[in-house]
């Protein structure tokens, strides 16, 4: 059982989880009532969360049905797309959806406030962790510890967001899940292990089925997807390897494939609190690929196709 004040930690981090589920919920119940009004704003608008769409929306249920003065409501770069709206706001809203969707816009708006109020919570409880703090260039130590200049040491959330795809909340969230105690898990298969990311082998006879989903940590497995999908949309070692799994794999495979990399990292990182994170870069795996056999790989390939090639030296 990890101590008490990750214990509170934790507490906060999977209740703004779950209030964000449930205001995204909530967002995708109204993006449903407006389709079943015939009003597609979000097929124009990139999502309902746009302060054009929320401007949209709230003259709807204010009264207002004329197309054109809807889609004169535009902001940016959505008043070039003028015509589009004015048909996508051609529908049947009545004030029976007028209704329902200033209830789930209340909903929202309560939704918002909780999680305003959970992540202040959140910000407590990680400075009164005294593991999670860092250390100034004169070797002060405190909940603000290592924020100035040329630190001696990164706070503990700071030094996992440099990881490619992680934001400091979730470095938080996931420091709530597993501790800040490296000493609990022997090595970072065992972290890996206890987190349901490893694969399990589900083989009778000659007859291998397909891998079984690890009970592990939801909650951790979810921020770590989450970075992970995060960290394969950049130009970095955790990029590309995505890249080159989802290839062969597939992307399911390869973000779990990411996340486990990443917890690994992380593993490393709190077992060594000096210890900084340094991209490999995109290109690591290139380097350290034996060009001739790469060169084989492919003539071999060409020539089952029945196809002879020359090789010359490029100038």
């Amino acid at each position: 059982m990890p101590p008490g004040p990750v214990r509170k930690l934790r507490d906060f981090t999977r209740a703004r989880a779950d209030l964000v589920r449930d205001r995204t919920r909530c967002w995708q119940r109204l993006e449903k009532l407006l389709e079943g009004a015939l009003i597609k704003v979000s097929s124009v608008a990139s999502k309902l969360t746009t302060r054009s769409a929320q401007d949209m929306i709230a003259a709807l249920i204010a009264g207002e049905r004329d197309p054109q003065v809807l889609a004169a409501l535009a902001r940016g770069r959505m008043k070039a797309k003028h015509d589009a709206l004015v048909q996508a706001l051609t529908g049947m809203f009545d004030d029976r959806h007028g209704m329902l969707a200033r209830l789930l816009l209340d909903q929202i708006a309560y939704l918002d406030r909780a999680i305003s109020q959970v992540e202040a919570g959140t910000e407590t409880a990680i400075a009164e962790i005294p593991q999670a703090w860092g250390v100034d260039a004169g070797g002060a130590t405190g909940p603000r510890a290592g924020t100035g200049p040329d630190p001696a040491q990164l706070p503990a959330a700071s030094r996992l967001a440099e990881i490619a795809g992680l934001s400091r909340e979730l470095a938080v969230a996931i420091i709530a899940e597993i501790g800040l105690d490296m000493t609990r898990f022997r090595t970072a298969a065992h972290l890996v292990s206890w987190a349901g990311l490893c694969g399990t082998a589900n083989q009778s006879g000659p007859r291998r089925r397909k891998d079984k989903k690890g009970h592990g940590n939801s909650y951790l497995r979810g921020y770590l997807c989450q970075a992970a999908n995060g960290a394969a949309r950049t130009t970095t070692f955790l990029g590309e390897r995505y890249h080159r799994i989802a290839r062969r794999r597939g992307a399911a495979r390869a973000l779990v494939a990411v996340a486990r990399s990443i917890l690994v990292i992380i593993w490393h990182l709190l077992a060594d609190p000096s210890a900084r994170y340094t991209d490999l870069g995109p290109s690591y795996h290139a380097t350290r690929t034996d060009q001739d056999k790469k060169i084989r790989n492919h003539l071999r390939q060409l020539q089952a196709l029945g196809l002879t090639v020359a090789i010359t030296q490029a100038a």
